[in-house]
Order: structure tokens, then C-alpha cells, then sequence
């Protein structure tokens, strides 16, 4: 008895050598943390649908070569709920309990933001695909960029002076009115941004007005923004929000046109809007209609799998993915540092969504934007912004 007892457990300290410290050591384990349940699950669903088929994609290939031998990719799946505090756990899960050895996502940046502390303090590589916000990737205490916390999309300062510009150089429209989230770190930031810009070059905000997440009424602030007369209305707001925000200021009688951020991309504002939304402009990461061949490729995989364009949120997941690969490629081993050493180091990645760069000591990729105008039901390319 005794030495089946002796046996029995250095049977169990060998399992927990092999296993216990990141689980199936052929396997490469990369966590994904997406909203797939509640405020924007359309966000969360296009980040898994890529996240999924980018993974698919290097497994059918073999996988991630290290040496001589390659090694498939394992992905682990966590639902923030649309929550911080579930954002933050799930990051805690995914390095802790399942060892990964990097994070794509969260998306929205109220989601992003704990997720990116937990994996900074960790020492453990994230890239946000759609989190612009520039506190994202800076240490909330010194302001210094953090080591371990990218992103694959621009940052708000870029998106709102591009927004600001084209209202007044393309669109020439002078006097505007804006309606933001304030509880919202991204809406109320790029609505700051554009205010400054805006104004910086000529142009006069005559109403800058506020609600909170999940308001449903916005009466009293439109009725305030018509007052003022602006010639057109900021909404930098999320896909789910700005239909029935449109809808009731049309009720009112504002007759003014709507310009967005990379906030609307989704398909979902479509279905919502219908026509009260055509012929207004939002600024994003990519075009659809007006792809390089790599683009193309990635839109016809991803219809082909799930039926639909993929919008801006399942691109850059795409690319976050690709970047990581690369990356792991280059440190060739499954080592959380030397992977973010091969990440910050990248001269330049050409993805689905254009190519970018990172400068060593920022996790702020290089790159450009899209204005997409809404039209029959469709986004449509319509300009690029450079930076």
C-alpha cells in the first residue's frame, strides 16, 4: 500500500511538471477576451469570427514554427459580458489559470482599459484590436507608454483631428454641435479632440452636450443642440446608440447632417438606421469597397465563412492576430517576453487593414484611416486620411 501510495503522487508531481505550468507543451495558448454579451455583442461576434478563422488559418498550415518543428495554436475564449471588472478578471484567468502566452482584446476602450493593467502588471503581451483611446497603452500613474499593452488601430488624437478637418475642408460646414457619452472614456475623448481641433482651425462648436451609458433619452440635449443652430452634429458614439439618437433629433425637426467615428462601422448600424443614416460620413480603419489584394482575400475568406463583409472590429482582429504570429515567428519560442520583445521591435506589418509600424517604446501602431460614407444601405469609401 505504501508503495502504490509513493507511486501515486510522484505520478501526480510528474503530471503537474508537465502540465502545470502551461498546459500541453506542443500547443501555443493565446487568450481572447471580446464582448460577445452585453452593450455591443455585434463587436464582440465579429472579434471571435476572426479571431477563429485567423486561428484556423495557421493551424491548417501547421502552425507556428519554432526550430525545426511547428506547433499548433490554441485559442481560449473569455466573454467580458460588456463588463471592466469581468474585462480585468478574464485577463487575470487567461494569464493565471490557462497560461497563455499573450491577449487580443477587449475592444471598446471602458473594457480595454482594466484588461490592459492586469496584463501590464503581469508582463504578459495584449493588443487591443479597436480601443483608441491613448490611455490604453499609458501607465495611468506616469504617463509613460506601457511595455506589454498594444493596439492594431490609430488613437483618438489622430481620428478626431481627421473627423474635424473634413467637416470643415471637404464637407465645409463651420458651426457644429456635438453629443457624447461622458461616463465613456472613448466617446468623451474623442469628442474633446474634435472640439479642439475643430475650433483650432476655424471652425465654432455651438453645443457640446452629454449623456450617460445607456441614456435612452436625448430630448432634452437635442432640444438644446437645435436652439444653437450648428450646421452639423458630432455623434461620436457606439453603433447601438446613434440610430435612436438620429431617429428622435429627426422627430424634433433637425434637419442637419450626422458625421461619425469608428465607432459606427458595424453592419448592425445599418440594419438599425435604415435611410436616416444615408448620406452621413464616419471616420475608420479600412475599406471594404477599396482593398489591396491581401484585403480582398481576407473579405472573401470571411464571407465565405460567415456570410457577411467583415467590418472594421473583425479586420483589425485579423491583424492583431497577424501581428502576433509574426512576432512569435521571430522570437521563435513560446516565451511571453521574447514575443513581446519581437512585437515592439516590428519594422513594418502590411495587414487587411493597411500597413503599420510600432516605434520601440510605444504600443501605438503608424498608420492611416478611412472616411466611409453611408449610402443604400452600404459603407462606401469615400477618402483617406493620412498621418
Amino acid at each position: 500500500m505504501k508503495k502504490l501510495c509513493i507511486l501515486f503522487m510522484s505520478l501526480l508531481l510528474l503530471s503537474f511538471f508537465m502540465f502545470g505550468c502551461g498546459g500541453d507543451s506542443s500547443n501555443i495558448k493565446i487568450g481572447l477576451i471580446a464582448e460577445l454579451t452585453g452593450d455591443i455583442p455585434a463587436v464582440g461576434a465579429s472579434c471571435k469570427n476572426a479571431a477563429e478563422m485567423a486561428v484556423k488559418e495557421i493551424n491548417d498550415l501547421g502552425g507556428i514554427q519554432f526550430g525545426d518543428k511547428k506547433y499548433k495554436v490554441d485559442l481560449i475564449i473569455e466573454d467580458n459580458a460588456g463588463k471592466g471588472e469581468q474585462s480585468a478578471s478574464s485577463a487575470q484567468k487567461l494569464i493565471t489559470q490557462k497560461k497563455v502566452v499573450a491577449i487580443v482584446g477587449p475592444n471598446a476602450s471602458r473594457y480595454a482599459l482594466p484588461a490592459a493593467e492586469i496584463a501590464e502588471s503581469s508582463k504578459v503581451v495584449l493588443i487591443t484590436p479597436w480601443s483608441t483611446t491613448p490611455k490604453t497603452t499609458l501607465d495611468s500613474k506616469t504617463g509613460l507608454p506601457k511595455k506589454y499593452v498594444f493596439r492594431s488601430c490609430f488613437i483618438d488624437p489622430f481620428q478626431g483631428r481627421v473627423v474635424a478637418r473634413f467637416t470643415l475642408e471637404n464637407l465645409k460646414l463651420k458651426k457644429a454641435a456635438v453629443l457624447y457619452d461622458v461616463a465613456s472614456e472613448y466617446n468623451k475623448g474623442i469628442a474633446e479632440i474634435f472640439k479642439e481641433a475643430y475650433e483650432k482651425n476655424g471652425g465654432k462648436i455651438v453645443a457640446f452636450e452629454t449623456y450617460t451609458t445607456n441614456d435612452k433619452d436625448f430630448s432634452s440635449q437635442l432640444t438644446k443642440i437645435k436652439k444653437a443652430k450648428p450646421e452639423v452634429i458630432f455623434l461620436p458614439n457606439y453603433y447601438s446608440e446613434v440610430p435612436l439618437q438620429i431617429q428622435q433629433a429627426k422627430r424634433l425637426g433637425i434637419s442637419v447632417p450626422f458625421i461619425g467615428s469608428d465607432s459606427w462601422g458595424s453592419e448592425e448600424l445599418l440594419k438599425l438606421c435604415g435611410k436616416d443614416c444615408d448620406d452621413y460620413y464616419f471616420s475608420t480603419h479600412y475599406a471594404a469597397d477599396a482593398a489591396t489584394p491581401a484585403t480582398k482575400k481576407f473579405i472573401e475568406s470571411y464571407k465565405a465563412k460567415y456570410g457577411t463583409v467583415p467590418d472594421d472590429v473583425a479586420a483589425l482582429t485579423y491583424d492583431s492576430f497577424g501581428l502576433l504570429f509574426q512576432s512569435l515567428k521571430t522570437a521563435g519560442k513560446n516565451d511571453r517576453e521574447a514575443v513581446r520583445d519581437a512585437l515592439a521591435k516590428i519594422p513594418q506589418y502590411d495587414g487587411v487593414t493597411g500597413s503599420m509600424q510600432f516605434k520601440e517604446g510605444s504600443g501605438d501602431p503608424i498608420k492611416s484611416a478611412v472616411i466611409l460614407k453611408i449610402k443604400d444601405g452600404k459603407f462606401s469609401w469615400f477618402a483617406n486620411a493620412k498621418p
